[in-house]
């Protein structure tokens, strides 16, 4: 009998590789939580690691970037969500709240760049560490706020603060570029107009997509369900269109969220829950974060420079935060619990070195075995340090624990 129709060996296609991993960062997440008591996104960044390259392998480089396109959409959605809820009314009431966020990224630099120029590291590579991780994952802050149904004060500034991190650590970015590409004999136009195109145009995309996303909720009406559609339409249209431009999508998300919930007078857009299947986006995205880890950066020779990062990173953050606390009016003690939960460094770190490296690949390898080697650690206590914040805060509100079966 002729059997040429079997397969020859059995093989694991992509889509049985996506439900293996969901499964397994499923169960990863709620183990972490019901046995060690820390969040679920630690359990699947491990459970990333676990699987990667630099572990099992059963998730490759090649499997890393056909599952692109989910982390963008992912990264997407919550950097958007991120942006619109930033609200300028309550800015322009409160001024200091401005200067201290503001204060918290400028802190934050300085203290990166004065400590790793203290340890021998060249000014630029300083101050683009520094520009780096300036940024907090917008991710871990949304969702572990999400689990913990967290409301307040404290989980509100975290949430603003996040915001301008993002945007100000792109900045920072678009103005040191020029330096770089002089350091390279590039010609000082290019170093001028390119990280000018980068930013102003990323600006200009968001701009232009909250005014359709507008349009289209107007047109649609006051409908949850087409408004979840159109808001996850116009975000991947944005994402595309921002890599087709080679400009910053985390700039242009945000642009789009922030306008379009400042400029709506009319109140046509709903904001509308992205539900069980975002949250299965974002599942995807940091178990995949976990697996693009890259631990074998992180040896004896590096660990003092990611020491000194991590510790100058929080110290700057709280030394704004607790300088312009009490005139932005953060309760008492809120300010060392909002540095703390400003902690988890943002995932967008390791794009940020990927494109230094694809520009300059010498000078991006001695970048990533700093940065890339703090994430690794970040990735793992931010969520953790996170929910510590939010429950002595006194602001989170979890569902009462379920039982173990």
């Amino acid at each position: 009998m002729d059997l040429a129709f079997l397969p020859q060996a059995p093989a694991v296609s992509r889509l049985m590789l996506l439900g293996m991993l969901l499964l397994a960062a499923l169960a990863a997440g709620e183990a972490v939580r019901r046995y060690a008591k820390v969040p679920r996104i630690t359990g699947y960044v491990i459970i990333g690691a676990l699987l990667g390259p630099e572990g099992a392998g059963l998730i490759n480089g090649d499997a890393l970037f056909e599952m692109r396109l989910l982390v963008d959409l992912a990264i997407g959605l919550v950097v958007f969500d991120l942006g619109r809820r930033l609200d300028m009314t309550w800015l322009r009431r409160n001024r200091w709240l401005v200067v201290g966020a503001l204060a918290e990224s400028v802190f934050c630099f300085w203290a990166i760049y004065a400590a790793l120029s203290f340890f021998g590291f060249t000014p630029l590579l300083a101050s683009i560490a520094a520009a780096i991780g300036t940024s907090t994952s917008p991710a871990v802050v949304i969702l572990v706020s999400e689990e913990l149904r967290s409301e307040g004060q404290v989980t509100e500034r975290l949430m603003l603060f996040t915001a301008v991190n993002t945007v100000l650590a792109y900045l920072l970015l678009a103005l040191l570029l020029p330096f770089l590409h002089l350091q390279h004999d590039v010609d000082w136009k290019t170093a001028v107009l390119h990280p000018a195109y980068v930013f102003a145009g990323a600006a200009a995309v968001g701009a232009i997509a909250s005014m359709v996303l507008l349009r289209f909720a107007r047109w649609l009406g006051k409908k949850p369900d087409r408004q979840f559609i159109l808001q996850i339409a116009v975000v991947v249209i944005t994402i595309g269109v921002a890599h087709s431009l080679k400009i910053s999508v985390p700039v242009a998300l945000v642009t789009l969220g922030l306008l379009a919930r400042n400029t709506d007078s009319r109140h046509d857009l709903v904001p509308v829950p992205y539900g069980h299947g975002g949250q299965v986006f974002f599942l995807i995205l940091f178990v995949l974060t976990g697996a693009s880890l890259e631990f074998h950066l992180f040896g004896v020779a590096t660990a003092t420079a990611v020491a000194v990062f991590i510790v100058a990173r929080f110290l700057g953050k709280a030394a704004a935060l607790l300088t312009f606390g009490v005139a932005s009016g953060i309760p008492k003690g809120g300010a060392g619990l909002l540095a703390i939960a400003l902690l988890p460094l943002s995932g967008q770190a390791v794009v940020m070195v990927r494109d230094t490296v694809s520009l300059y690949p010498s000078f991006g390898r001695e970048l990533a075995a700093i940065v890339l080697s703090a994430v690794a650690v970040l990735e793992l206590v931010g969520p953790i340090a996170t929910e510590f914040a939010l429950r002595r805060a006194g602001e989170a509100h979890p569902e009462p624990a379920r039982e173990a079966v």
